[in-house]
């Protein structure tokens, strides 16, 4: 195995005295020794600035605990957890959760329509009437909002929203309409994608970029680096569009359901857009939809990449694939921060990002049983701490988490899981290096 030596602005203290036969750290040894260590550290520890880079592990014989707190640090996770035994099945782990947090309640699910629904509706409000200066404020408040009805549709999806299909399908298809999201066709990938999590090649959500696709063509190769370099917090707009308009991509039972939400779509498209620019003009488009759009495709693209993307989680070729292992260990549990909505000098109202996006962010059950509805994951989540905690990974949105996937997790590699790109075509990373550079390292 090839293995590098990683440069880095964090020193680490020296490991305890064992027999070594060189002096120098070797990240390779060290990435595989740690991710077998279960670690929890408060957020409040996690304030020192540390450059995000693959951390340089210790190689032998016992991983210290200084060396598994920096690891922590360094890629902005609060707790990194160790593997899944091999005899642990996916089944072994859903049967210890409470039956209740698989029951559909109705009240709670159109509770979550209206509250995307009035959200909405009150972003778009506040764009006709914001100043220039405050539109920002109010293309994240309604971007945000309108990823709520794409939840919506995901539990419709997964048919943990009504117990009625025919419902389910018509919610779906209308919460995904003002995103322009055929419903159809991302229910049957979104599918593959539950059913092979962090599988290297047949998960069709994120995954890492083999080196054949880097070799492949000088302007290919640029390409790529951009997207997952500056652009991966919108790259969901190219999924969107590669995986979901064509037919050639969907089984022959699957392609009548999808023709449908297809025409469902290009009829939003031809009687919303147009509605909207009869009435607020082209400019009015932009700042009614495409703006909040933008917004959605950043928690989109955000969201996926946080829930399967660290340094330390492997992709996995179909035949050493380990399904409990993909889904508790391989999934990250995300805390994200508050939003001072309105605040003068004896009020201020916060809103959670969670609220409007559903819990979303609470992934881990959800990908343990994808049945489970969104109001009941944060329960489900408690059981999977009390029962299989120390298999979890757990983080708080940060820059540094952030910058550590966007600079480090680029280019598969069996035995270290990721090369950043500046290690396999350093001439063309520049937008990396600027990356690592600018991009703050606060946690």
């Amino acid at each position: 195995m090839a293995c590098r030596l990683v440069d880095s602005t964090f020193h680490l203290p020296a490991p305890p005295k064992m027999a070594i036969s060189s002096g120098r750290l070797n990240a390779c040894q060290v990435h595989q020794r740690v991710r077998h260590q279960s670690i929890h550290f408060s957020s409040k520890k996690l304030s020192k600035v540390v450059r995000a880079s693959v951390i340089p592990i210790s190689p032998s014989l016992q991983v210290n605990d200084i060396i598994r707190s920096d690891m922590c640090k360094t890629y902005g996770f609060i707790k990194i957890g160790e593997a899944v035994p091999d005899n642990i099945t996916l089944k072994d782990i859903i049967t210890t959760l409470p039956k209740k947090v698989f029951e559909i309640d109705d009240v709670k699910a159109w509770r979550s329509v209206l509250v995307s629904f009035v959200s909405y509706a009150l972003g778009i409000w506040m764009i006709t009437k914001a100043p220039w200066y405050l539109l920002p404020l109010a293309w994240a408040w309604t971007g945000t909002a309108v990823t709520g009805f794409f939840v919506v549709g995901h539990d419709c999806a997964h048919r943990s929203f009504s117990r009625n299909k025919l419902v389910e399908d018509i919610v779906g298809t209308l919460a995904f309409l003002p995103l322009i999201y055929p419903y159809e066709p991302w229910r049957f990938k979104h599918d593959k994608h539950h059913a092979k999590t962090n599988m290297l090649l047949e998960d069709t959500a994120w995954h890492p970029i083999l080196k054949e696709e880097i070799d492949a063509s000088p302007s290919l190769r640029k390409a790529i680096i951009f997207g997952y370099g500056p652009l991966r917090p919108w790259m969901s707009i190219a999924h969107w569009l590669m995986w979901h308009f064509d037919l050639r991509k969907f089984k022959p039972n699957e392609v009548g359901r999808v023709k449908i939400s297809l025409a469902c779509v290009f009829a939003f498209i031809m009687i919303g857009w147009p509605l909207i620019i009869y009435k607020a003009g082209i400019v009015g488009w932009i700042k009614l939809w495409f703006m909040p759009w933008l917004v959605y495709h950043f928690w989109m693209s955000t969201f996926t990449m946080v829930h399967h993307t660290a340094p330390h989680i492997p992709f996995k070729a179909s035949d050493e694939w380990n399904a409990a292992q993909a889904q508790l260990n391989g999934t990250v549990h995300c805390n994200y921060p508050r939003w001072c909505v309105f605040q003068t000098s004896s009020f201020s109202s916060f809103l959670k990002i969670e609220i409007l996006c559903h819990d979303i962010n609470v992934h881990i059950p959800h990908h343990i049983s994808p049945r489970i509805p969104s109001y009941n994951l944060r329960e489900a989540h408690r059981s999977l701490q009390e029962n299989w905690g120390k298999y979890l990974n757990e983080a708080n949105w940060n820059w540094r988490l952030m910058k550590t996937i966007m600079t480090t997790c680029h280019v598969y590699n069996k035995e270290r899981f990721y090369f950043p790109f500046d290690k396999i075509a350093p001439e063309e990373a520049q937008p990396i290096t600027f990356l690592r550079k600018f991009m703050p390292d606060y946690a």
